[in-house]
C-alpha cells in the first residue's frame, strides 16, 4: 500500500537524510541519488520540494539559524538577567562554540569545518553576520543606558566582534597551540572592553564560552 505523506513532513525527512549524508559523506560528495536512496523516494518527489542539492543546503542552513538565533533571541529578551550575563547565556545558547542548548551548534561546525562543506562554511558565516547584531545589539544598548558601556556605535561594535571572533577562533582558518588561543582569547576580551567602553575585567566571564568550547571539541576526540 502506498504511503503518501505530509508535504511538511515529506521535506523534512529529506532534510534530515541530507543532514546525516553531508555529516559523513560532505556536501561535494553526496549525490542527490545518495538522498533518494536514503528517503527512498522517487526523484520527482525529491524535486517537487527542492530545485537542487543546494537548495537543500539552503534549506538546512535556515533550520540551523533559526533554531541557533531563536534559541539566543529568547534569552536576550529576559531583562531579568543581568546584561553581561545575558550576553554570554545568548552566545552560548547560539551553540557557536560551546555546544549547549540543543546540540545543533555542534553539528554545524562539524558539518562547516570540513573542507568539502566550504559552502556551507561560506553560507553559515554570513548567517551569523547578519543575525547575531541585531540580538546582541540591544542588549549593548542596555549596557550604555546602565552605565556598563560606552560607545557611540553599539551595532557596528558588535559586527566588528562577532567577524573578528568568528575569523581567529576558526581552528581551520588559524592553526594555535593551547598557549596561543589562550592569549588571544585574553587580547580578545581585553580589546572587546575597550571597544565597547567597559570597565576593565567586567568580560572575563567571556572565557567560560570559549572553554566549554574547548571542552567539547576536546570530548569529541
Amino acid at each position: 500500500m502506498r504511503i503518501v505523506k505530509d508535504a511538511e513532513m515529506r521535506r523534512n525527512e529529506i532534510l534530515d537524510a541530507a543532514d546525516e549524508l553531508f555529516g559523513q559523506k560532505g556536501f561535494d560528495g553526496t549525490s542527490t541519488n545518495d538522498i533518494l536512496s536514503k528517503v527512498g523516494i522517487a526523484r520527482g518527489t525529491l524535486y517537487h520540494h527542492f530545485k537542487s542539492k543546494e537548495d537543500i543546503m539552503d534549506a538546512l542552513i535556515e533550520r540551523y539559524s533559526s533554531r541557533m538565533l531563536g534559541a539566543a533571541q529568547a534569552i536576550a529578551g529576559d531583562t531579568g538577567i543581568p546584561v553581561i550575563e545575558r550576553m554570554l547565556r545568548a552566545i552560548m545558547a547560539m551553540n557557536v562554540r560551546s555546544g549547549n542548548g540543543g546540540g545543533s551548534g555542534q553539528e554545524i561546525m562539524e558539518h562547516i569545518h570540513r573542507p568539502q562543506n566550504a559552502l556551507m562554511h561560506q553560507k553559515i558565516q554570513k548567517v551569523l553576520y547578519s543575525g547575531v547584531p541585531p540580538i546582541l545589539t540591544p542588549m549593548i544598548r542596555e549596557g550604555i543606558e546602565q552605565g556598563l558601556f560606552s560607545t557611540p556605535y553599539p551595532y557596528e561594535c558588535m559586527e566588528m566582534i562577532i567577524i573578528y571572533a568568528n575569523a581567529i577562533f576558526d581552528e581551520e582558518m588559524v592553526e594555535m597551540t593551547d598557549e596561543e588561543r589562550m592569549t588571544r582569547m585574553l587580547a580578545f576580551i581585553t580589546n572587546t572592553e575597550r571597544l565597547l567602553g567597559a570597565e576593565t575585567g567586567s568580560l572575563m566571564s567571556i572565557l567560560q564560552v570559549f572553554s566549554s568550547g574547548e571542552g567539547d571539541e576536546a570530548g569529541n576526540d
